[in-house]
């Protein structure tokens, strides 16, 4: 063979290497991109949403106790006050007084300082944290789909890929509903 056909066919197969190294390369990334948006990125969004199933309920619930605890011990406090005030004799005065200092003594002993107005700010904070969350896990979640698409609609990856392995990802969309702000009532 003469020097010209191996320089020929040496150049076919090495063009035909890099194609095969690039499409290698190509692929491979929109794999590992895929896998990102599927699997990572969604499944943080999901863990995201499962913590505020899990914690906001107990949250919620653990201030209501402390509000009726507070709620039932100033009852008894207020009454026991209104009492004596109520009183129209000496005895009735003295009997109020011993109900007075047992509803007192049981306040500080239970409850020694009324905590629900910080109760309610510990709630809100962790709401609020749960829902940062819930939007970063989001935010990583559209980043992802956007790399992703970005590299599978590229001018060669869109020749290269097929369509059906890896079709376009969609980003995350709020629902239609979250447009309007909520009515909070109390």
């Amino acid at each position: 063979m003469s020097r010209n056909v191996l320089i020929g066919i040496a150049s076919v197969v090495g063009v035909f290497l890099i194609g095969l190294f690039v499409y290698r390369n190509n692929y491979n990334t929109a794999v590992a991109l895929k896998k990102t948006v599927e699997d990572e990125t969604w499944g943080n969004v999901q863990a995201a949403y499962q913590r505020r199933a899990d914690l906001v309920p107990q949250l919620v619930a653990t201030v209501k106790g402390a509000a009726k605890n507070e709620q039932e011990i100033l009852t008894k406090v207020t009454n026991a006050r209104a009492g004596i005030v109520n009183a129209k004799t000496p005895e009735e005065m003295e009997l109020m007084g011993r109900e007075i200092n047992t509803a007192i003594n049981l306040a500080f002993e239970a409850y020694p300082q009324i905590r629900s107005t910080e109760n309610f700010k510990d709630l809100q904070k962790q709401l609020e944290g749960t829902e940062n969350r819930i939007n970063k896990a989001r935010s990583d979640y559209n980043q992802a789909v956007s790399s992703y698409n970005t590299h599978i609609e590229g001018f060669f990856n869109s020749m290269l890929l097929n369509k059906q392995t890896f079709p376009a990802k969609e980003s995350f969309k709020a629902a239609e509903s979250a447009a309007t702000a909520p009515t909070v009532s109390f």
